[in-house]
């Protein structure tokens, strides 16, 4: 039996990767960081064969003791300060979690794997942010990166460090380079969720108006679901690799809104919609749009959920568990 130890198992993307290593018959172990984690009971309903481990991506040897009791096949490295917005505030915590986290987390394995380099086969999740001010369109593995926000900038040192131990010790370490994928389970802090919940409220008299920062904003968005299957099939592959994993489509913050509103009857939004500087990133990423031919002809991967179809899942998530509030 093989056996996944996921780091960030808590959120979206590991929510989803625990459900998909359980149905392929791994034993799911999930790196958790403090005991009253508030996000524990939903890991227990979702993946309820999956052992938790508690430990910290800033504890190295927290990490070589995870290893220790998950004894994994392959790693997961899905942990990270993760709001964009967020790393504005607060650089030094992003830095430390999703750059100098990834980096401990390596450390761990090559200390845990000793000389028997490439046992453990390692996934760290990079993100089209590091892209940040694209330097060509669309953007494929070898496009420079130049980040725009802490936290593209912390993914960045991560990636590089992964491809640094795979050609220094010869660890199975592969880069999932993925572009903005969604899902009903996303935290209602980031854009998609915050507009499908409030569609469902202003659908539902709950809500009059929701406000937004800037709307020509583009991005690939797909499903999370469907990305979780590509970081697997880079585990399963002989020789580690980078890989873009995007649906090669962009659309701007606008049509987003077109296609949640319609759900709702809406065929005309801009009297629901306002938009506050506040929301404003200081450095604004314009137009992130992927390549993923080499991960498609590599990895025999490619999206199921179009764009529209997220959208709508994810609004009528929403109807459901706003009509189920009092």
């Amino acid at each position: 039996m093989k056996r996944a130890l996921i780091t960030g198992i808590t959120g979206q993307d590991g929510l989803y990767l625990g459900e998909l290593l359980t149905q392929k018959g791994y034993e799911v172990f999930g790196l958790v960081r403090g005991q009253n984690n508030p996000k524990l009971e939903l890991v227990h309903a979702l993946l309820p064969q999956a052992t938790l481990v508690f430990g910290d991506l800033t504890d190295l040897s927290s990490l070589i003791r995870a290893l220790g009791v998950a004894q994994p096949t392959e790693v997961y490295n899905l942990g990270a300060v993760s709001f964009v917005a967020y790393s504005w505030e607060n650089a030094a915590l992003t830095t430390d979690v999703t750059a100098k986290g990834a980096l401990n987390m390596l450390e761990a394995i090559r200390l845990y794997e000793g000389a028997n380099a490439g046992s453990v086969r390692f996934y760290q999740a990079s993100s089209s942010e590091m892209f940040g001010k694209a330097q060509e369109v669309p953007q494929r593995e070898a496009t420079l990166l130049w980040p725009r926000s802490p936290y593209g900038v912390a993914k960045a040192f991560a990636h590089h460090m992964t491809i640094n131990y795979r050609e220094s010790y010869g660890m199975h370490a592969s880069s999932g380079v993925l572009f903005n994928h969604e899902s009903p389970r996303r935290g209602p802090e980031f854009v998609t969720r915050k507009v499908s919940q409030a569609v469902a409220r202003i659908a539902l008299g709950k809500q009059q108006t929701l406000t937004l920062g800037n709307l020509d904003a583009s991005r690939d968005w797909g499903f999370a679901g469907d990305y979780v299957e590509a970081m697997w099939l880079m585990m399963q592959q002989d020789v580690a690799d980078d890989y873009v994993i995007s649906t090669d489509e962009t659309h701007n913050l606008r049509s987003l809104l077109d296609v949640a509103f319609a759900r709702i009857g809406i065929d005309d939004w801009s009297g629901y919609v306002k938009q506050d500087a506040k929301f404003m990133r200081p450095a604004e990423v314009d137009l992130l749009v992927g390549d993923s031919s080499k991960a498609r002809a590599a990895l025999g991967w490619a999206p199921r959920v179009g764009f529209t179809e997220l959208v709508n899942m994810m609004v009528d998530t929403d109807l459901t568990l706003q009509a189920d509030q009092a």
